[in-house]
């Protein structure tokens, strides 16, 4: 596999929010993409705030998780709807909030789409190893949730 290269995704990621078609084909493009790139993110989600709830719009994997519907405020990915910051687990079985999701998960980031404060979305990226991502991870992947929170409409957003 090519060595990765940030900024040449970074444009990938731009092509794809900027292509016509609805939202939710264009966030699957985009989960696509960025598992493909990325030999260690083995599912790849973004789920947008729908009333209390983060509601799965678009993933890249082998199947599609049971956790389709979230409430804010349970789990990693409502904790992180919840609070607006980025959490890492290196071992989710280290940490009660954690739903399991696959079997074969490890370690997970997930990653608030937001405009200010406002926590509009979020991706969510499972991984089978341990200890899977890095600060570089954390970094690209809040560089892609700001392009994705710029290039939404509003009426995309309610």
């Amino acid at each position: 596999m090519p060595r990765f290269d940030p900024m040449k995704l970074q444009g990938s990621v731009h092509k794809i929010l900027d292509s016509p078609g609805s939202l939710q084909g264009r966030l699957k493009s985009l989960c696509e993409r960025l598992k493909r790139e990325r030999a260690h993110y083995h599912w790849v989600g973004i789920y947008w705030i729908e009333g209390e709830d983060l509601v799965l719009k678009g993933y890249a994997g082998a199947h599609e998780t049971e956790h389709t519907r979230i409430p804010i405020g349970r789990g990693i990915c409502g904790s992180a709807a919840r609070s607006g910051k980025t959490e890492i687990l290196g071992d989710v079985n280290a940490d009660p909030r954690y739903l399991a999701c696959f079997p074969s998960t490890r370690s997970e980031i997930v990653v608030p789409i937001k405009r200010g404060d406002r926590v509009f979305g979020e991706i969510d990226i499972d991984s089978d190893a341990p200890e899977a991502f890095t600060p570089a991870d954390k970094e690209f992947l809040e560089r892609v949730a700001s392009a994705v929170a710029d290039r939404v409409s509003e009426g995309e957003i309610l």
